[in-house]
């Protein structure tokens, strides 16, 4: 769907994307939504999240520089300003995360192109949902070992296998599907498809976490049948897909507008000086203990420099290489969260301890909650002990530890 509107430059698009977004924010939800997109289990938030998606995508917040063949926009150098506002905005996050972060970038760079046209624009819309089914009980950092089978019988595969930490499963019409069709064959013996989550044989056990959300899934699949036509790339071609799945959730994968937080690293800050200067210590804000507030400014400093780096990613011939900064914003980006989150934490210091419902605690108890939340972050896509070996060792050509 084309935007029937032209702009001249970046700065006349970012105009529209602030007044678009002041206009059609939608009111609050009854309950409150998860702090970001991965917590999202119940059906009314994903109709309202659905809603909100398909209104910033046909207004041209997304998919905003992909051919129109596709689904999307047509422009040119127009999204990461769309993607920029709607962060500032801090408008409701966009449901299909996965779908816009990692399905599209995949399809993109491996898919058919029947894969594209049928599958990218109710992505964009919101339509059809994704998960990820890439690792499993045995094979999580060594993602290679994975022991999903596929069996080829005819012109379909039978599937038998499990996954784990599976995000949005319970609410996902598709899921991305790494499995083994060469036990022979370590690397080679993988192969990337593309399954629905109603096929007969999927399985989905939540797995509940120590914040009493249900972010995370088991999935089982047992004798699940999908058709050839939904293989991406060759037989024994998935872990080169996967690697380039992976490089889009470890920080590339904004190029289509996924936000799966209303949140940036600078609005956490923010917040955090907003939380120092209202909260009382020994008499006095937090904000004047000069530790506390030497540590914010560390923060602020480090924060600074990742936005810079977002600003410097917009420029091919700065970026060091194709993946240095998507590797590093996700590391850092990660951690500087958890850090301010310990930041907010001490500053509270025993209010700290009530949570979410208690009518006593700061913020609804956000803080607390936000705090365990940040260790998805920091595991998942690659915990940073790996995202640390990635950069050593692809980036930075660092002989491999042993």
């Amino acid at each position: 769907m084309a935007l029937d509107q032209q702009f001249s430059d970046q700065a006349e698009f970012a105009a529209y994307c602030r007044e678009w977004l002041a206009d059609n924010r939608p009111d609050p939800t009854e309950i409150p939504l998860p702090q970001a997109a991965y917590e999202v289990t119940l059906t009314e938030h994903r109709d309202y999240l659905v809603d909100w998606q398909k209104k910033c995508f046909e207004a041209g917040l997304i998919a905003t520089d992909l051919p129109l063949e596709y689904g999307g926009h047509g422009f040119d150098g127009f999204q990461r300003v769309a993607t920029s506002e709607v962060q500032k905005a801090g408008a409701p996050y966009f449901i299909n995360w996965i779908g816009l972060g990692m399905t599209v970038p995949t399809l993109l760079a491996h898919g058919t192109e029947e894969q594209k046209r049928q599958f990218l624009p109710t992505i964009f819309s919101g339509e059809e949902i994704w998960c990820q089914g890439f690792s499993e009980p045995g094979a999580g950092s060594d993602l290679a070992s994975l022991q999903s089978k596929a069996e080829k019988q005819g012109d379909h595969w039978v599937v038998n296998g499990s996954k784990i930490w599976n995000s949005m499963g319970a609410l996902a019409d598709w899921m991305l599907l790494l499995a083994r069709t060469d036990r022979d064959d370590k690397y080679g013996g993988i192969t990337y498809f593309l399954c629905r989550m109603d096929a007969p044989g999927v399985s989905v056990i939540p797995i509940y976490k120590m914040t009493g959300e249900s972010g995370f899934n088991e999935v089982h699949l047992e004798n699940v049948v999908v058709p050839d036509h939904q293989r991406i790339d060759e037989v024994g071609a998935g872990w080169k897909v996967a690697m380039s799945t992976l490089t889009s959730e470890r920080g590339a994968g904004t190029g289509v507008g996924a936000v799966a937080s209303s949140d940036s690293p600078m609005s956490h800050l923010d917040r955090l000086i907003g939380l120092a200067k209202n909260t009382p210590k020994n008499g006095r804000p937090a904000w004047d203990d000069p530790v506390i507030r030497d540590r914010i400014v560390k923060l602020y400093v480090r924060v600074s420099g990742v936005v810079e780096n977002a600003r410097r990613s917009r420029v091919r011939d700065l970026n060091g290489g194709a993946m240095r900064l998507p590797l590093q914003f996700k590391l850092v980006n990660s951690e500087i969260l958890q850090e301010a989150h310990q930041v907010a934490l001490s500053i509270l210091g025993p209010a700290a301890s009530l949570y979410v419902g208690d009518p006593d605690a700061v913020d609804n108890g956000k803080w607390a909650l936000g705090y365990m939340n940040t260790y998805t972050s920091t595991i998942s896509g690659g915990s940073s002990e790996i995202q640390r070996n990635i950069l050593g060792e692809r980036v930075l050509g660092l002989p491999k530890t042993k």
